[in-house]
């Protein structure tokens, strides 16, 4: 049968009814960390989707942290839908219209913490496999859902998944996050800088009995608006933008109340976002000769890389790329590219196990992490099917 056909009675049997319905149901599970964490999505996942014909397995993370695979299908040469179950916590909830967890439908759209990012987006993937399962009965190509832990921490789930070899064999992957539905071919890359100034402690009537490390730490803090200048000159990606260096912690002090006590140490952190083509071991480089040109008399420092993760860049002529391409085709939906502002488990999944990756998915993607979140329904749907049709083309 005519592949074109296929995809499109498979995107045709999404459904709508039970996507909206499994992703309430899955809003309606707390899953940030620390706190309840992701096992209670997988104790819900798992059994829904081995009624539905899935071979699952746990993957135990790490204690209360699982991930869940589910397959359709045996054979190299498939697809993996990725999507991952933990979400940030929701914050104060007065600041909160509808209830956080509530799952709320209002014109048009599905309320609650973690409907855009990305629970929607794990149940249109869901609900697309049960499609394709239902146009192409056990393909011959594996169909895998990766569905992971931990992505809005140290991505330890996605980590775990490659190196246990559950990406081996495949010929991409979709990451299902809110980027507007649009084809994101490339993503940024991240460093995450903790810098520790040590210092020597003294009363603060007496600073020259001490050594002060917070003037140097404030100095190295500074100097960052300048090296980030430098940088951007180097690089501006036309999907991605600027590269961007950003202080986000900054620890000091000797203890509560102790205003008049000189710290002996300083912490800051600093997140570092870049564009393909940006060494990261030469931006290490400068950013230690700037901490040590911060430094004052009496002063020492250490800086530590506790996390990289290289910007990725996805060829069109891949086999993935003119999959989704041909479903947005076949979908009548818009072909428009764009870029991932931030790290996801894609990063991994390309930097690690080599696979091509596209990032695509329903959502603003400045709707997640804020009070009042949301998934648009016909966003939601849409996506659906396109992950549908895309994983036809990708598997018959």
């Amino acid at each position: 049968m005519d592949k074109n056909h296929l995809a499109l009675q498979a995107a045709q049997a999404v459904d709508t009814d039970e996507l909206i319905r499994l992703t309430q149901e899955l809003v309606r599970i707390p899953s940030y960390f620390p706190g309840p964490g992701e096992a209670p999505v997988v104790d819900f996942l798992e059994p829904y989707l081995r009624a539905r014909g899935f071979a699952t397995t746990v993957q135990e993370v790490a204690p209360g942290r699982p991930n869940l695979i589910a397959d359709l299908g045996q054979g190299p040469g498939g697809l993996i839908l990725e999507g991952h179950t933990d979400v940030v916590t929701h914050g104060n909830p007065d600041q909160w219209t509808v209830p956080p967890y509530e799952a709320r439908i209002v014109e048009g759209k599905i309320y609650g913490r973690g409907a855009c990012d990305m629970k929607g987006g794990l149940a249109a993937a869901i609900v697309a496999a049960q499609a394709v399962r239902q146009v192409l009965g056990e393909p011959h190509k594996t169909l895998r859902l990766c569905i992971p832990c931990d992505e809005e921490g140290l991505m330890i789930g996605i980590k775990a998944f490659v190196r246990a070899g559950y990406a081996e064999g495949f010929a991409g992957a979709i990451i299902c996050e809110p980027e507007e539905n649009q084809v994101c071919l490339w993503q940024k890359g991240a460093m995450r800088v903790w810098v520790r100034f040590q210092g020597k402690m003294a009363h603060g009537a007496m600073p020259y009995a001490g050594a002060n490390p917070i003037p140097s730490a404030a100095r190295f803090t500074a100097e960052l608006g300048k090296l980030q200048a430098l940088l951007q000159a180097e690089s501006v990606h036309p999907h991605l933008g600027k590269p961007w260096i950003t202080p986000t912690v900054f620890q000091a002090g000797a203890g509560e109340g102790q205003f008049n006590v000189i710290p002996d140490q300083v912490k800051v952190g600093v997140d570092i976002r870049t564009n393909p083509g940006q060494d990261h071991r030469a931006i290490e480089a400068r950013l230690r000769q700037v901490l040590e040109e911060s430094l004052e008399v009496g002063v020492h420092a250490t800086l530590e890389v506790f996390e990289d993760r290289p910007a990725t860049q996805t060829s069109r002529e891949t086999l993935l790329v003119q999959a989704v391409e041909q479903g947005l085709a076949l979908l009548s939906m818009p072909l428009r590219y764009g870029g991932v502002p931030g790290a996801t488990d894609g990063t991994f999944l390309w930097a690690w196990a080599g696979l091509p990756i596209v990032t695509i998915g329903p959502g603003g993607r400045t709707i997640p992490h804020q009070a009042d979140e949301y998934i648009e329904i016909e966003a939601l749907v849409a996506a659906a099917r396109l992950y549908a049709a895309s994983s036809v083309f990708m598997l018959y």
